[in-house]
């Protein structure tokens, strides 16, 4: 698990995984990862684009830009949350992703809300 907190931006990842959508003998490893993020400061924000680094154990790295996550750019008022659910596959048993939401507040200012770097794994890939 990683928790990050930017400008009031509080970003919470739990990874997992997928056993169902992985495929170890081709080289298809899936995780599922859920994100909270959380309106910890005191203006409204909203998200605009994500930014992903994905590294696997081999060192390749993936990165994934887009507008929004999940469809969504949601708005979140102080003291609100927005959760979702997403995945990555890896072409290794264990990697790490890291990344930043773009995020706007009304009054036209902008940051980048930090993701910070958390491991994916099989269980027990690591000991």
């Amino acid at each position: 698990m990683s928790t990050t907190t930017t400008d009031g931006v509080k970003v919470t990842v739990k990874p997992a995984y997928w056993p169902e959508r992985s495929s170890p003998e081709a080289g298809q490893f899936a995780f599922m990862y859920t994100v909270e993020i959380s309106n910890v400061g005191a203006e409204s924000v909203q998200l605009r684009s994500r930014h992903w680094v994905i590294t696997d154990a081999d060192g390749r790295v993936e990165e994934v830009r887009g507008e929004g996550v999940v469809g969504k750019q949601p708005k979140l008022g102080p003291g609100e949350k927005f959760e979702y659910t997403s995945w990555a596959v890896l072409r290794t048993p264990f990697g790490s992703m890291r990344g930043g939401y773009q995020m706007v507040r009304p009054t036209g200012g902008s940051f980048e809300a930090k993701i910070g770097e958390f491991v994916l794994a099989l269980p027990n890939a690591l000991h």
